[in-house]
């Protein structure tokens, strides 16, 4: 299987101890890893890390978080290398209305500028044709996946994208669905409170469904408190065939034909 969502290049992972996360994985079944960039900062290592190892393959991009430090022309940073077999898509990147807007910088500029680069990833993806990974998150209702499904609509006949570590509910899905995209889970649909985002895992196609850990976050249950890693991803996709009354097996298989579909790896 594939943990289609994860941050080997954080800080929270240690350059001594990456080839036996990535061993963990592969005695769990999880043979190949998406590792995310999010900003200047962690691009180039992320590229190394896929480089360095042959289940990892990187997707480059400006998480929404990350927009108000980073170049205007964020675009100089990733041409380069688009044409690079070892990435597998534009992201991280998206919309965050939930943490506030950085010293210095209003709500409605922090916002516009999260847009503009959301938007100009489409553009980058659409030239290099690659499919793009999308972050929302709101402190309450759901504006960012709506400005962000706006933008998408934009592109959707050349470029997909997958809204990642997607919490439901199913209404919400439903969006992404109607707009031809896809959506990824995480080890939340393991927490005991996660009526939504199990109700949603359960009722997505299969055929727009995939499975991640976002580690080192979001651990899911029977790690749940601990630091997440890519191992991981099994709990998670066990808890939703089994939420849908699958073999885990098949299930596994219909998700990796998915993985195939969207990512170039």
């Amino acid at each position: 299987m594939t943990d289609t969502h994860c941050h080997l290049g954080s800080s929270r992972f240690t350059d001594e101890e990456l080839p036996a996360l990535i061993e963990n994985a592969r005695e769990a079944g999880v043979k190949r890893l998406i590792t995310l960039a999010t900003g200047e900062d962690d691009l180039e290592r992320n590229l190394a890390i896929a480089g360095c190892f042959p289940e990892v393959h990187a997707c480059i991009g400006i998480h929404p978080c990350d927009v108000h430090t980073c170049r205007d022309d964020f675009e100089t940073l990733l041409e380069p290398h688009l044409s690079n077999p070892k990435v597998a898509a534009l992201g991280e990147t998206g919309l965050d209305y939930y943490h506030p807007a950085p010293e210095g910088w209003s709500e409605e500029d922090y916002h516009a500028r999260q847009r503009d680069f959301l938007r100009r990833h489409f553009e980058l993806a659409s030239k290099a044709q690659l499919n793009v990974v999308i972050h929302t998150r709101d402190r309450k209702g759901c504006a960012s996946l709506d400005d962000a499904l706006e933008i998408y609509a934009d592109y959707q006949d050349s470029v997909r994208a997958v809204f990642h570590c997607f919490p439901g509910p199913y209404a919400a899905a439903q969006k992404v669905l109607m707009n031809e995209g896809y959506l990824s889970f995480t080890g939340i649909v393991t927490f005991k409170n996660a009526r939504d985002a199990v109700d949603a895992a359960r009722k997505v196609p299969l055929e727009r469904l995939m499975v991640e850990t976002d580690s080192p976050y979001l651990a899911p249950v029977p790690h749940r408190g601990k630091r997440c890693e890519p191992a991981y991803v099994r709990e998670t996709a066990k808890a939703i065939a089994e939420a849908r009354g699958m073999d885990f097996e098949d299930f596994i298989a219909a998700t990796e034909q998915v993985v195939g579909e969207f990512f170039r790896c």
